[in-house]
């Protein structure tokens, strides 16, 4: 009993079974927990921005061959333009075949008091997004700034800068490399601590969104709920499974082992909660430092096969809502649109509604107004969003470090195989 007590996952599972509890049966205590989700989620983005300093700049400088770099960050982004264009198809394509929207009146839900000013908030901000100034915003003006406010691309391009430039600096350089690498086991051995609350935060999240939101919320609009889900159960376990077959690694298996990252994220509803311990995890599975430091952070932004998915699927659902029409121009163009306001989804507060709202704002032919529609079941979806994200980073990473000769399969093998033993272990108990 000791063993399952001390296993994060089964404190994580307890943790979330008892935040739904709460949430259902004492709405107004539920509603109230949020800081406990939110605490956890600040303390793991306390450790980020540095994390993935420090893992970046000694991946380059381990990898030594600045052509390299170049050539790893090229197939990354040519990797996630691919990846998620056809996840918008996909959600496209399923949206118009199901068609979630019929028979859904567009005055089923009136959004009133806070409700009603934070769909103002969002439609403004969808309305008046400049995207050409979201991707100077890549480019850091302040680096202690960009650490500062955990502006995780900002960190990217400083951390990459960073690494070539202590590459440049050969011999002399290794002493600084030497602190780093204390540094790094020092911030990781900070993250292990604050795992500890893992199932607090797990808790605290999911009572929050069953008190506030409430199951009841699902009801009008189930069959956009289950299409979104459905869609996205088969892109992990038909389009991710075979991007990885393709070098004989078990999407199962893959799965298994980061389990615990999964359930953290389903229970705070964010993908940032499991950023680090992904990076970790992957290291462990035979990923080298360099692809994970490089592909990682970059797919929090460019690779959210998720968000597209939804974003994809909730513009037509709210096209069907409204009775409009949508020839195959305006779908292209539609997918279009997407290609470039998804990408920063991850980079704005209220992200989802934001970009939605963009995009409705370019197509010009659905009232922007039908995203209310969506605010009573956005949170219970962004868990099937994050989750879809991380999954999709997991296994863009893992495809392009194979494709780089930078994969240890002896060393997933043993990470794969302690794994089986610590759970045949944890069922005996």
């Amino acid at each position: 009993m000791r063993k399952l007590l001390n296993n994060l996952t089964f404190r994580v599972l307890v943790a979330i079974t008892l935040g739904i509890l709460v949430g259902h049966f004492f709405p107004a205590t539920g509603a109230k927990l949020k800081p406990l989700g939110d605490t956890f989620i600040n303390l793991i983005k306390m450790v980020i921005a540095p994390i993935i300093f420090l893992t970046i700049v000694l991946g380059i400088s381990n990898m030594g061959d600045l052509k390299k770099v170049g050539r790893v960050g090229g197939k990354a982004l040519l990797y996630f333009e691919i990846v998620t264009t056809l996840a918008l198809v996909i959600g496209l394509c399923i949206a118009n075949w199901f068609k979630p929207g019929a028979g859904v009146q567009a005055t089923a839900v009136h959004p009133t008091g806070a409700s009603a000013t934070t769909l103002s908030q969002y439609t403004e901000q969808g309305k008046g997004m400049d995207w050409t100034e979201f991707f100077l915003h890549i480019v850091p003006s302040n680096a202690v700034k960009a650490f500062a406010e955990g502006e995780i691309l900002q960190v990217l391009v400083f951390s990459v800068l960073f690494g070539m430039g202590l590459t440049r600096m050969g011999e002399m350089g290794k002493s600084l490399i030497n602190t780093f690498e204390k540094l790094s086991k020092v911030f990781f051995n900070i993250l292990s601590i604050v795992m500890v609350l893992a199932p607090i935060g797990a808790f605290g999240g999911m009572a929050f969104t069953i008190g506030k939101y409430g199951l009841a919320t699902l009801l009008p609009l189930a069959k956009l709920m289950g299409t979104v889900y459905t869609t996205m159960f088969l892109f992990i376990f038909v389009v991710l499974n075979l991007i990885l077959r393709y070098y004989r690694v078990s999407l199962w298996q893959v799965l298994k082992f980061i389990k615990e990252e999964l359930l953290i994220v389903l229970g705070t509803s964010s993908s940032e909660s499991a950023l680090p311990l992904i990076m970790d995890k992957l290291e462990r599975m035979g990923c080298t430092r360099s692809v994970v430091g490089l592909v990682v952070p970059a797919g929090y932004s460019f690779n959210l096969d998720g968000t597209t998915i939804y974003l994809s699927m909730a513009t037509i659902f709210l096209a069907q809502v409204f009775n409009v029409n949508l020839s195959l121009g305006q779908e292209l163009t539609i997918i279009g649109i997407l290609m470039v306001t998804s990408k920063g989804a991850a980079g704005v507060t209220g992200s989802g509604f934001i970009v939605l709202a963009s995009t409705l704002s370019a197509v010009k032919v659905i009232p922007i107004e039908g995203i209310a529609l969506l605010l009573g079941v956005d949170r219970f979806m962004s868990e099937a969003r994050s989750i879809t994200n991380i999954i999709g980073n997991t296994v863009a990473t893992i495809f392009i470090a194979n494709n780089e000769n930078e994969f240890d399969r002896a060393k997933m093998e043993r990470a794969f195989s302690q794994l089986e033993k610590d759970e045949l272990q944890n069922y005996h108990y």
